[in-house]
């Protein structure tokens, strides 16, 4: 098997050649393009209410990227719900974390992010303030796994909120998908969006990646195989795991 062409599942890092993505193409020369696999459409208050999740019953938020922050606050609007000055809140990385000054008065004794830009920070910052309740803001099908694994095994209460809904994308439209010799998962909701544009799909010799459980899961569940796991301890994100799959596997290496 061996990789020249990556389709990454979701839309690309603000400056693609000074992230990881860029030194794995750098180092293996390899192609990667990126097409996010699915839309989102917001959650009605009346389906939140459904859920029987009081927002205010929870003294910490940990916010997984920019696009749940809309939404949440978006729904906090249309509920005419007022978040307490008193409530905390959690991001893997800064850009997240300063992204809530559109919505909230930025201060660093309640927004707290990850050093090392990472989610394995979160679940430090997290250990330190296991008294509080957290809420985790998420997009339909697109459970945070790693998030809910980690508070689940340290005991420390939490509740997840479907913000947004998540619609599969006309991939067929932008992306010639036979050209890929690889395709990276982030979520189930990627996996069901190639199957509603590609009924008949069959895996052959594409090799596929995921990050996440929910997404290894859902490549597992439709029979194919998955080449490429992420968190593991030795592959805590997702680029590490390619650059240790691209070692034996990339066309060729700079």
């Amino acid at each position: 098997m061996k990789i020249k062409n990556i389709l990454i599942s979701q839309t690309p890092p603000l400056d693609v050649e000074k992230s990881p993505y860029g030194d794995l193409k750098k180092k293996y020369n390899i192609n990667l393009e990126f097409y996010k696999f699915f839309t989102f459409s917001p959650i009605s208050a009346a389906d939140f209410r459904k859920t029987k999740i009081n927002i205010l019953d929870h003294t910490a938020i940990v916010f997984s990227s920019t696009t749940t922050i809309d939404y949440f606050f978006a729904l906090l609007k249309e509920m005419r719900i007022e978040i307490p000055e008193s409530m905390k809140y959690f991001c893997p990385t800064d850009q997240v974390a300063y992204y809530l000054q559109k919505y909230i008065s930025y201060k660093k004794r309640k927004v707290f992010y990850a050093k090392n830009n990472h989610p394995s920070g979160v679940f430090e910052l997290i250990s330190k303030n296991r008294e509080l309740k957290y809420l985790l803001p998420c997009g339909s099908e697109m459970a945070y796994s790693h998030y809910c694994d980690f508070l689940t095994s340290e005991e420390i209460e939490y509740n997840q909120a479907v913000v947004f809904k998540t619609v599969p994308a006309n991939i067929k439209e932008d992306v010639d998908i036979s050209k890929f010799d690889m395709i990276v998962f982030f979520s189930n909701s990627g996996v069901d969006a190639l199957k509603a544009n590609y009924p008949e799909f069959e895996q052959g010799e594409m090799a596929f990646a995921a990050l996440g459980t929910a997404a290894a899961d859902a490549v597992r569940a439709e029979g194919w195989t998955l080449h490429v796991e992420a968190p593991t301890k030795e592959a805590p994100s997702i680029t590490i795991a390619l650059d240790h799959f691209l070692k034996e596997h990339a066309t060729r290496r700079r």
